[in-house]
């Protein structure tokens, strides 16, 4: 018999709000703006193959052995890791998993409410026709000056903190729960609306084209890192918030079945958003621009010059938003949970605490682009891009890498077949082939390359 372990949290009140819940951590801004542009930049229908491939043998195990480690310990990152190395006497520094998800997620949230301001800010600003009949300088300078306004990307930082701390200071079932039934239904809908008006243009064949034309010659290496990074990144692994979560998983819920569903929602999305977006572009006879450029810039142009574009645009950002709130939520779970559990306060009084100290410090990327976009904290890095390099490119690969290997070598063999319905030697046999091999491999690999060896690269050129 295992040990069964009392929730110290309310739990989801069905496996579907668990579903929605984790797809909505995993689809925020990347997935609208990112996903698409790498896509068909990288081979189009040969990337996103390649890419499903990647989410398939790296992207599902760790988020499986991420909720298995969150349902068998039913507290904080932090807690259960505590936890789970107690009860089965292996070394204490595994709880390092839960420290690197936490202080990541943290990381990632301060800068993350700035660029969802903005978001925020450009439904208004869709809405009031700014962009009517707007040329490229219009766009251009518009977004220009906003970034040059730290005031008024301070107000649209604060306001989506307050939105995000009135959320999750509530709790699961009447914080979490209920903006989960409202945000991710509405997000599926204003998806699929944005997708009808967009085949219903011009450019929608080109559009298609742009992502789904099978280029094998465009998947060299770069691009087989792309899509692992991309398929690591998108599900929100490594910052234990997807552990947050599997926390207040019911016993009776399939973790591999969840998170199968969870995995296709999220590329969904990604895919339909490049459906969305890119034939509106093509239709203006515009050219797709990556990050920022294509969001705030190349978009806005885009529904400017179209029919019912003020409505249809404001409707695209406020996708937008619903998508960086859902995704805002889990990032500030871990964090929550661990100071309720260790300091027995109401749950609004540590939200509040964390979301101003997540506003002190987004107020760094604030000022990174404008009267701080010339200080370099090393290696010709702003303060905004030291801290989104720290956080994705190293901690959150390498909590998934630790995650992956704990999961598979250091948990007992009958908690992982408890957990996970193995009923014979095959399911662990499976387990032990991709959780214990492939997956943390494939991370490794892509956070050497894409992480320490850059990392050395940028201190080297910073010391010389």
């Amino acid at each position: 018999m295992t040990q069964q372990v009392e929730p110290s949290h309310e739990m989801w009140s069905s496996r579907w709000l668990f579903v929605l819940a984790a797809a909505g951590s995993a689809v925020g801004l990347g997935n609208i703006w990112k996903f698409p542009y790498i896509a068909g930049e990288n081979g189009g229908g040969a990337f996103v193959l390649l890419y499903l491939v990647c989410v398939a043998v790296i992207g599902v195990p760790i988020m499986m052995a991420e909720v298995m480690l969150g349902r068998e310990g039913r507290r904080s990152p932090i807690n259960t890791m505590m936890s789970l190395t107690a009860r089965f006497r292996s070394n204490r520094l595994w709880v390092l998993i839960g420290w690197i998800g936490v202080i990541a997620g943290f990381l990632i949230l301060s800068y993350y409410a700035v660029i969802a301001g903005w978001a925020l800010s450009y439904i208004g600003r869709m809405a009031g026709g700014t962009f009517v009949g707007a040329d490229t300088s219009v766009a251009t300078n518009t977004f220009e000056d906003f970034l040059g306004d730290p005031l008024l990307m301070v107000f649209w930082q604060t306001l989506f903190l307050l939105i995000t701390v009135w959320i999750i200071s509530k709790g699961v079932v009447r914080g979490l729960e209920r903006a989960i039934r409202w945000f991710m239904p509405l997000l599926f809908v204003l998806l699929v609306v944005l997708l009808g008006y967009s085949i219903a243009s011009n450019g929608f064949q080109q559009g298609w084209n742009f992502m789904f034309s099978f280029n094998l010659e465009a998947l060299d290496q770069d691009a087989v890192l792309v899509a692992m990074g991309q398929a690591f990144f998108t599900l929100s692994l490594g910052m234990g918030a997807i552990m947050a979560y599997g926390a207040y998983l019911p016993s009776a819920s399939s973790i591999a079945g969840t998170v199968s569903v969870i995995a296709v929602l999220d590329t969904l999305v990604a895919i339909i958003a490049g459906l969305v977006i890119f034939p509106i572009v093509f239709v203006n006879g515009l050219e797709p621009q990556q990050g920022p450029g294509l969001m705030f810039v190349t978009v806005p142009l885009a529904f400017g010059q179209m029919p019912l574009g003020v409505f249809f645009g404001a409707l695209f950002f406020l996708l937008v938003s619903f998508a960086a709130i859902t995704s805002a939520i889990s990032i500030s779970e871990p964090a929550l949970a661990y100071l309720v559990e260790k300091y027995k306060l109401k749950r609004s009084s540590i939200a509040i605490v964390l979301g101003f100290i997540s506003w002190i410090l987004g107020i760094g990327t604030v000022l990174s682009f404008s009267s701080w976009s010339d200080f370099y904290l090393f290696g010709g890095l702003t303060f905004f891009d030291s801290v989104d390099y720290l956080s994705q490119n190293i901690m959150l690969p390498f909590g998934g890498l630790l995650i992956a290997i704990f999961a598979a070598y250091v948990l007992p063999k009958n908690i992982i077949k408890q957990q996970l319905g193995f009923t014979g030697e095959t399911g662990m046999l499976l387990w032990k082939i991709f959780c214990g091999g492939i997956a943390p491999l494939g991370v490794l690999f892509v956070f050497i390359t894409s992480g320490l060896g850059d990392l050395f690269i940028t201190l080297f050129s910073s010391v010389k």
